[in-house]
Formats: structure tokens, C-alpha cells, sequence
């Protein structure tokens, strides 16, 4: 017979628990973001297949993890009013795992008493137990509150401070605020419908994308895609859309002839293979290739009309990547491993088509890439903006005259866009703006250049000016 059953000297709440799978995931995530600066769209996905979640647990984790990132600021906000001491004296796997909680009780439907006793169990089991009994009770005064009412609070007034108001509610740096409504000003949206389209445009930021498919040219058809269960896609020949899953698991995929790609992103490289050059068109350049999407593409269509591409990446991990994307293309595509800087005085003159997909703030993919919002910073453009300039003069400098130049960028901040172009063609006189709106099918993005919106378009921002070498 056995003998007295031992209790705990703990109360039930105190016992260490181990963390709910998914929550653990989204916590790691979080950590690996912090600590390696790493992407959560990298990290994330490889997470998921080691610890082998089921489909609910792996979307509750994918949740969590870009709704606690993106909305950082406003849950930062919060935890302040909730916290008795500044936000930076706690241990940071702390406050990434409060951050978590608050996520869960103003931006998902997860039943309060489940957001806390689950937080605390995962701070107990991965930060220590005494953190754990400070993490019950913030969260337990974060819930006394609703979302609205929270930003009621801790946000600006909006009559007062418009710009503040709207960085707190919608989770931006106000830097990024304010550059966002200089684009959308610029782009001609009225005095009187800025602020509401800025609104918009925040909050399509904090939107989860849907994940977009290209089928290459004489790779892949569309239908392909829209037989393994894919929706035709909005704007761009041979686009699709992927609700959920793996895109991995379509056969064209695994196998190179299609891609993931935001339509923003194909439309740009289709509207350079589809200007009007003067001569011969041979002999194509896409001068910053990393990761090798547009790369892909562009070579696609460069073998059905019998051309050929040259890649240039600067990055040798990068170049990497561009070769895995054009794999299925290398007898078409050639990549370099080489700065794209020096390619106008290598090879002057050479090429009919060239695309500059300048290196940016990225400040037109935060859907997607919701930690660059907190990573970049003002400071930023002052190294971009010397190096933008440098590759599109390079660019010019490397195509024939009466080839054209796409420059492109995934934001679309003023100073790496128009300023940038402008720029560029008020010192040179061998070089003319064309009409880039006549290329890209779709309504309301301007001209001649071209900006694209996610509120407006779906896609990402991205930025398009066209260029002829006379």
C-alpha cells in the first residue's frame, strides 16, 4: 500500500506548466527577431515543420506571431500604462512574452482568462517563475480594457495630434506616419481625404497578405496554379492567389516553373520586358537580383523571345538565392556575384533592358515584413539615397541608347522614389522619363510614374519609373 500522497508547498497557479506548443513557437519566433535580427518569415515557417504543429496550432501560431510584431507599438503603449517601472528595465524574453498576451486579449478571440493563465504558463516555463507572477498581473489590468478603449487612452488626441493619434492606433513609427502622408500628398491625394487615406493605408499594413503565386512563361501556365486549388490573381498575367498552406505543395512550385511574388512585384518586371526599345533586344540586366523573384520572371520572359539575362548580385548568400530561383532557367539567366555599381563602366552600353531594384527602407512591404517598421529609421536614407542614385546612374550607364531602365524601389518614401529619379535625370542629358502608367494595368497609380498601394491595390507599394537612354 502506498504511502501519505505529498502535496505541493505551490498553489496551483504557482506550478511550473509546460508551454502550449504553438505560443512557444510564436514566443521563439520573437526571440530569434530580437536576439539574431532575424525575419519572422524566415524563422517562422522552419519552426512550424520541426515541431511538427497541427494545421490549427501552426495558424494560431502565425497569428500570433505577426499580430504581436506588427502591433508593438500600440501593445507597448499599453503595457507602459500597465507596468509600474519603464518598459526597458524588464527582461526582454519578458516583454516579448507580454506582448504576446496583450496580443491575444485585443487582437484575437482568445477568451481572457485562456490569454493569461496561458502567457503566464509560457513566462513561467521560459523566462522563471517569479516573472511569471508579474505577468499575471499586467495582464490581468490589460484586460480590464477592450482595444478601443486602450487607444482611447494612451493614444494622442487626434484633433491635436493627428499623425501621433494614428502611429499609436495603428502601430507605426511616427517617422514612417509622416513619410507615409508625404507619399500619398505627393501622389495628389487631397488635403481633406488625407488623413482618412492615410488611416487606410496603416491599417492595410497591419492586414495579413495573401500570398501571391506567379506561374513564369513558358514554365508554367496560370491554370496549373488554379488546379492545385489557387484563385486567379488581380492584376498581373499569370498571377495567382494561395489562401492558406504551403505553397510548397503545389507541384510547379517545388519545381521552380512557378513562384511566391506580390503582383506589385511582377507588374514591375513586366512593364520593363513590355516597353518599347529602339533596335536590337538581346541582352537583359537586372542589376540588384537578390532574392531572385523579379530575376525569375524577367528571365522567363527573356527566353521566349529569345534573349538572354544577366544577374547581378553584390551579396554572395543573396546570389545564392537568386540562383535556386532561376534554376530552371540557366540556360537562359547567368548570375554574378558582383557590386552593380561598377557594372555602367564594365560593360557600357551593353544591354537593352535593365532593372534596378534598388536597395530601401522596404517601407511598402510591412504587411509582410511587419519587424522592418521597427528596424529602419530616418537615419537610414541618408546611406540609401547615395546608393540609390549610384545604381541607377550605373544602370544608364550600361544600356545601349534606346534601351530602357526600370527603376524600382519597395517603398514608397519620396526621398527613394521620385526624388531619386528626378534627380538623376535633371544631371544627365542622355537619359528621358517614359510614361510607366501605360505598361502597368491597373487603375489610379499615377504618372509617369507609377506608385502602387496596398489599400488601394493589394499589393505591396511598390515604386516604377521608366527611363530611355537617348
Amino acid at each position: 500500500m502506498s504511502g501519505p500522497r505529498q502535496r505541493s508547498a505551490q498553489r496551483p497557479s504557482q506550478r511550473a506548466r509546460r508551454p502550449d506548443p504553438a505560443r512557444a513557437v510564436a514566443f521563439d519566433t520573437l526571440r530569434a527577431v530580437a536576439e539574431q535580427d532575424a525575419y519572422a518569415n524566415l524563422v517562422l515557417p522552419r519552426l512550424l515543420r520541426e515541431r511538427r504543429l497541427a494545421p490549427r496550432d501552426a495558424g494560431f501560431a502565425t497569428e500570433l506571431t505577426y499580430g504581436a510584431l506588427r502591433m508593438r507599438g500600440l501593445y507597448d503603449a499599453v503595457l507602459t500604462a500597465c507596468v509600474d517601472r519603464p518598459l526597458g528595465e524588464l527582461d526582454a524574453a519578458l516583454l516579448d512574452a507580454l506582448r504576446l498576451g496583450v496580443h491575444q486579449l485585443l487582437g484575437m478571440r482568445v477568451p481572457a482568462h485562456a490569454a493569461v493563465s496561458e502567457t503566464v504558463a509560457l513566462v513561467r516555463g521560459r523566462v522563471g517563475q517569479g516573472p511569471g507572477g508579474l505577468a499575471n498581473a499586467v495582464l490581468r489590468r490589460v484586460a480590464e480594457r477592450d482595444v478601443e478603449q486602450w487607444v482611447a487612452q494612451v493614444a494622442p488626441d487626434a484633433a491635436a495630434d493627428v499623425v501621433g493619434h494614428l502611429a499609436v492606433e495603428h502601430s507605426h513609427p511616427v517617422w514612417v506616419v509622416r513619410a507615409l502622408r508625404e507619399a500619398l500628398a505627393v501622389r495628389g491625394v487631397a488635403p481633406e481625404a488625407l488623413d482618412d487615406e492615410l488611416a487606410a493605408l496603416l491599417a492595410a499594413d497591419n492586414a495579413a497578405p495573401s500570398v501571391s503565386l506567379v506561374a513564369r512563361p513558358g514554365l508554367a501556365d496560370v491554370s496549373e496554379l488554379l488546379d492545385a486549388g489557387a484563385t486567379p490573381g488581380r492584376w498581373a498575367p499569370g498571377a495567382a492567389r494561395w489562401a492558406a498552406g504551403d505553397p510548397g505543395s503545389i507541384r510547379a512550385v517545388r519545381e521552380g516553373r512557378a513562384g511566391v511574388q506580390d503582383e506589385g512585384s511582377q507588374l514591375v518586371a513586366r512593364a520593363l520586358a513590355d516597353a518599347p526599345v529602339e533596335g536590337s533586344d538581346e541582352q537583359w540586366l537586372d542589376l540588384c537580383a537578390g532574392p531572385g523573384g523579379k530575376a525569375a520572371l524577367l528571365g522567363a520572359l527573356a527566353r521566349e523571345r529569345g534573349a538572354r539575362l544577366t544577374a547581378v548580385e553584390v551579396a554572395p548568400h543573396r546570389a545564392d538565392l537568386v540562383r535556386t530561383a532561376v534554376a530552371p532557367l540557366a540556360d537562359t539567366v547567368e548570375v554574378r556575384c558582383t557590386d552593380g555599381r561598377e557594372v555602367g563602366d564594365d560593360e557600357p552600353g551593353r544591354y537593352d533592358r535593365v532593372l534596378v531594384d534598388a536597395p530601401c527602407t522596404g517601407l511598402g512591404a510591412l504587411r509582410r515584413r511587419p519587424e522592418a517598421r521597427w528596424r529602419r529609421s530616418p537615419a537610414d536614407l541618408s546611406t540609401l539615397a547615395p546608393l540609390q542614385r549610384d545604381l541607377l546612374n550605373s544602370a544608364i550607364d550600361a544600356t545601349r541608347q534606346g534601351g530602357v531602365i526600370a527603376y524600382s524601389t519597395c517603398s514608397p518614401h519620396v526621398a527613394e522614389t521620385r526624388l531619386v529619379v528626378d534627380d538623376v535625370v535633371r544631371r544627365r542629358d542622355d537619359v528621358e522619363l517614359v510614361d510607366a502608367s501605360a505598361l502597368v494595368p491597373v487603375p489610379d497609380v499615377g504618372g509617369p510614374t507609377v506608385q502602387l498601394w496596398p489599400h488601394r491595390h493589394g499589393t505591396d507599394a511598390m515604386f516604377l519609373a521608366l527611363l530611355r537612354r537617348r
